[in-house]
């Protein structure tokens, strides 16, 4: 697995961010608790980025994806999954075309094996897969309404993306009254974006940008969660990830039964707690059917006001009970809304 320039983690060690913290278990005090006044930029250091490249890389990823990328194009990016067989989920991506290659954004902790699974099925197809992590960084911007950023280029609706600052700039999903984007680009291009934006907006670790990818309801499978959860399971057809309409992909089978045979029995749902940390793959538990696990943490992390912010996976018939993190004596969870309906799409 290639891993970040050092000179990009020195630059990042310089600007004050911790870069051997990513996730919840980080001190809370590299979020700040204005953020939502100030906005902020993250670099998403624990993200990989593999390319795929060669005249037949449409057509394999087609085969391979759950979404529909012959609509791809050069001015948007698109979510899609990869599933086993048993049609669960192995990975979550984000992806887009760069130049004459296709590049993807996932966990540096899945890219390894996400990337010598889909090798396994290049066989005579003329496709190069290339994990490019050593030279090309991600970082997260979120911008808030009283301190709108001084950037050329933001693209203007979501999953919109332009060219800015020698790399590409993607427009995400808002989340808390932030507006966001995603920048990818060489690594020695990072610094000048960098110095810009941090000079109007907060520096803060990854877990900022986790955060806010919770509270817009956008789940990322990471190690513990690989091949728990349907597509619709975590709401990923809600959110653009899957095209019912497109020809077969691992698991096709299994995610069409999913959507049309009877009414979903399980969802993602957004929740907060006073638990201090908790890990992705966790059970929670009712006190209406306590015999046994009704769901799983999908993702966590603590926001600015010290609360842990979790996107749970669950079974919908006990959402009026008292779910808890672990056990029946665990930390309570309160569910809010998320930012989209769950009425599932055709």
């Amino acid at each position: 697995m290639a891993e970040p320039l050092s000179s990009w983690l020195d630059f990042l060690s310089k600007q004050g961010v911790p870069v051997g913290a990513a996730s919840a278990s980080e001190s809370a005090a590299v979020m700040p608790p204005n953020l939502l006044e100030h906005g902020f930029i993250s670099p998403l250091i624990d993200q990989g980025i593999l390319s795929i490249s060669g005249q037949d890389a449409i057509n394999f990823l087609q085969n391979q994806l759950t979404n529909d990328l012959a609509s791809l194009d050069e001015h948007h990016a698109q979510l899609s999954g990869y599933c086993a067989a048993n049609g669960r989920l192995l990975a979550t991506v984000l992806l887009w075309k760069s130049g004459e290659s296709i590049l993807m954004l996932l966990p540096h902790s899945l890219l390894a094996a996400f990337q010598k699974r889909l090798q396994m099925f290049v066989l005579r197809a003329k496709v190069q897969l290339e994990d490019v992590s050593s030279s090309m960084a991600a970082i997260g911007l979120g911008v808030a309404q009283q301190h709108p950023l001084d950037l050329a280029g933001l693209p203007a609706q979501t999953f919109d993306l332009s060219a800015s600052l020698d790399g590409q700039l993607i427009r995400m999903p808002d989340a808390v009254g932030l507006t966001r984007y995603l920048w990818v680009g060489p690594q020695e291009h990072a610094p000048a974006l960098w110095a810009k934006a941090a000079a109007q907006i907060d520096i803060t670790s990854p877990a900022a940008w986790h955060w806010t990818q919770i509270q817009a309801g956008l789940p990322q499978i990471l190690e513990p969660t690989r091949e728990k959860f349907v597509p619709q399971m975590v709401n990923f057809e809600l959110i653009g990830g899957v095209n019912f309409r497109k020809g077969c992909y691992p698991g096709q089978e299994i995610v069409a039964r999913s959507q049309y045979l009877g009414k979903l029995k399980r969802r993602m749902q957004l929740a907060t707690t006073n638990a201090t940390m908790v890990l992705p793959g966790t059970e929670v538990f009712s006190d209406a059917d306590p015999g046994q696990p009704c769901g799983m943490v999908v993702n966590a992390e603590i926001g600015p006001d010290g609360r842990l912010a979790c996107l749970v996976e669950i079974k919908l018939e006990l959402l009026g009970s008292n779910i808890h993190l672990q056990s029946l004596e665990g930390p309570r969870l309160a569910f809010g809304p998320l930012p989209y309906s769950l009425e599932a799409s055709s």
